[in-house]
């Protein structure tokens, strides 16, 4: 059964009468650009197959009734007092409702059931997926205009104020702007969009390394103060307005690991820039080449990988299919990403799986991924 099956089925069975809206908002895996978002830089993400999904439909007053599948509970949301609470899930629901009040907009109450299969903290952004997924309901049930790139912004600011996670905009803006069949290059400063095509007869593979972190007791904070540091002592915005020989000019006023970040975010910018150029052409050996590059940057620079993290790339790349292999997203646990040819790709997964469980103790969830378009009202009947 489709998560779409079962998420209106469940509605059905709980609240007695069929959903009036299903929507869909999706997880994201990045191919290259990581740590660049909050520097003002460029990142190159694709939404896949994997989402968060909401049945949901309208009621007469002024609440939310939600029930996750994934986590067996209900919680109702007082949309005339938002105050916070301990229980985590409802906080990105009700994190959406604040901010959409915030700006201005009149909610209206509705009943929901809400599922997911994008594994939480692996880095392939739930919480953006969740957040996306609930505010195309609130907008769809309010009858509220539907922008996406305001929607992301919106979302970006739940994150950061509601749930308290200081992330940049990549993980809202892909998941509210996907496009099928493509990465987008985001500018991250700007917010210009760029749907760049994946290289013919390739296919990106996700590497669960079953290991989790959590960004908010994560150092990722410190990875953020650092390159605002840098930054200053460059005399910038932020790190995507210096080039590498002006960041060599000025090594010698930073520290060698405030130095050693600002490296990793300014190299990152350039080779996203060129993936970019490379997927153009339909060049899948330098895009490889150049997520190899940046495993090695975020590993000894940036020093955001881990030792599970640095042996799934290595299981991964001796792999006569792989192109290329990285760490994704935050670091500290969680995902890799690997492009390989596509016709060798469940051969890929299956050794890759095995050789990473006998090398580490742990099963990984390994999962050929499809760029997808960004959040969606499925049906709406309202």
């Amino acid at each position: 059964m489709s998560l779409q099956q079962q998420v209106a089925q469940e509605f059905e069975r709980r609240f007695g009468e069929a959903p009036t809206l299903i929507i869909r908002a999706p997880g994201r895996v990045n191919l290259i650009g990581e740590h660049t978002d909050y520097n003002d830089g460029y990142v190159m993400p694709l939404a896949i197959d994997r989402a968060v999904w909401i049945a949901a439909k309208p009621r007469s007053d002024d609440y939310v009734t939600l029930y996750s599948i994934d986590f067996d509970q209900v919680a109702e949301i007082s949309l005339l007092e938002i105050v916070k609470r301990e229980n985590l899930w409802i906080e990105y629901i009700q994190g959406v409702a604040w901010a959409l009040q915030e700006a201005g907009q009149t909610l209206k109450g509705w009943n929901g059931v809400i599922v997911g299969d994008v594994p939480i903290g692996a880095g392939l952004s739930s919480s953006a997926a969740t957040e996306l997924a609930a505010a195309r309901t609130f907008c769809a049930v309010a009858d509220i205009a539907w922008d996406a790139p305001e929607m992301a912004k919106l979302c970006q600011r739940v994150e950061n104020e509601w749930i308290g996670v200081k992330t940049g905009i990549m993980d809202q803006m892909i998941s509210a702007t996907g496009v099928a069949d493509h990465a987008v290059m985001i500018d991250c400063r700007w917010l210009h969009l760029d749907p760049v095509p994946m290289p013919p007869g390739t296919a990106v593979v996700v590497l669960d390394t079953a290991t989790r972190r959590e960004l908010v007791t994560s150092e990722y904070g410190k990875r953020r103060e650092q390159c605002e540091t840098a930054a200053r002592i460059c005399n910038v915005p932020a790190l995507r307005d210096v080039t590498l020989p002006q960041l060599e000019a000025l090594a010698d006023l930073m520290d060698d690991v405030v130095y050693r970040r600002a490296r990793h975010v300014v190299s990152e910018d350039a080779r996203t820039l060129d993936a970019a150029n490379a997927m153009r052409v339909g060049d899948a050996v330098t895009l490889g080449k150049l997520m190899n590059a940046s495993h090695a940057s975020l590993r000894d620079d940036f020093e955001v990988s881990s030792d599970a993290l640095n042996l799934i790339v290595e299981c991964a790349r001796e792999h006569e299919a792989c192109i290329g292999a990285r760490m994704t997203g935050g670091g500290f646990g969680g995902c890799a990403v690997a492009l390989v040819r596509a016709d060798a790709a469940e051969d890929f997964a299956k050794t890759v799986a095995a050789s990473y469980q006998q090398r580490s103790g742990k099963t990984p969830a390994v999962y050929v991924c499809h760029a997808t378009d960004g959040a969606r009202v499925i049906s709406a009947t309202i």
